[in-house]
């Protein structure tokens, strides 16, 4: 977890790199949470870019927690929840150790970053889930269109973080307020904020148009036939 010291574009937040042994069986959505997923849980949408099949955005971490809430009371065998940091990295990854699970370098026909920027894309702004490649593990959208808020608190780096791909649920900020970690950068990002390895953070109230989330699950109760 986290990049080596030589990776063009790293943060000293991102390290040091270290083994982490994912201990726990547990799932990631496909996609991040859409705009008409949001709406029919909760009632609304937030979101500044509307449209159904667009990730939801313009939420904060601790909405993103009551949705799992109210989806995770609608379920029997799975506990509904944001993922830790670890297991965000984990499936982003899905194996590689590259600066993006696509090699050495990414492109706007790869992911949607880039978008304040690019002469080429003109983006600005999200779009619909699963436009573009998933990864080994089947998973879109890892790399930009919105950071993906995990359960973790922030650190200033990996020293003393767990090793088992549990959520970090101490603080080191000392910013005011509780700080919680985004992964993944978004349609805002330059290139080197949408590597595998790049870390963000906002207050847990805190509300962006470039931030929206996924939900995680792990089985609390296997159903057996006999």
């Amino acid at each position: 977890m986290g990049s080596p010291e030589t990776e063009p574009g790293r943060f000293t937040n991102e390290g040091p790199q270290h083994l982490v042994r994912i201990v726990k069986e547990f799932y990631l959505g496909k996609y991040p949470v859409t705009q008409a997923q949001w709406r029919a849980v909760m009632g609304d949408n937030p979101s500044h870019f509307k449209g159904d099949d667009l990730p939801v955005e313009n939420v904060s971490w601790e909405e993103c927690r009551k949705f799992c809430a109210v989806v995770d009371e609608k379920t029997g065998c799975l506990k509904i929840r944001l993922p830790s940091e670890a297991e965000w990295e984990y499936t982003c990854r899905a194996g590689t150790t590259t600066p993006f699970f696509y090699g050495e370098t990414i492109s706007t026909e790869q992911a949607n970053f880039d978008g304040r920027f690019s002469e080429t894309t003109h983006r600005g702004e999200t779009t619909q889930i699963g436009m573009f490649p998933p990864n080994a593990f089947g998973l879109h959208d890892m790399h930009g269109n919105v950071q993906e808020w995990c359960d973790d608190r922030w650190h200033q780096n990996y020293d003393g973080a767990p090793s088992d791909g549990s959520v970090w649920t101490t603080d080191d900020y000392d910013g005011g307020g509780f700080t919680h970690v985004l992964r993944g950068g978004s349609w805002f990002s330059f290139a080197n904020g949408v590597r595998s390895a790049y870390r963000n953070r906002h207050e847990a109230s805190n509300r962006h148009n470039y931030a929206g989330f996924r939900l995680a699950a792990h089985v609390i109760n296997r159903l057996v036939s006999v």
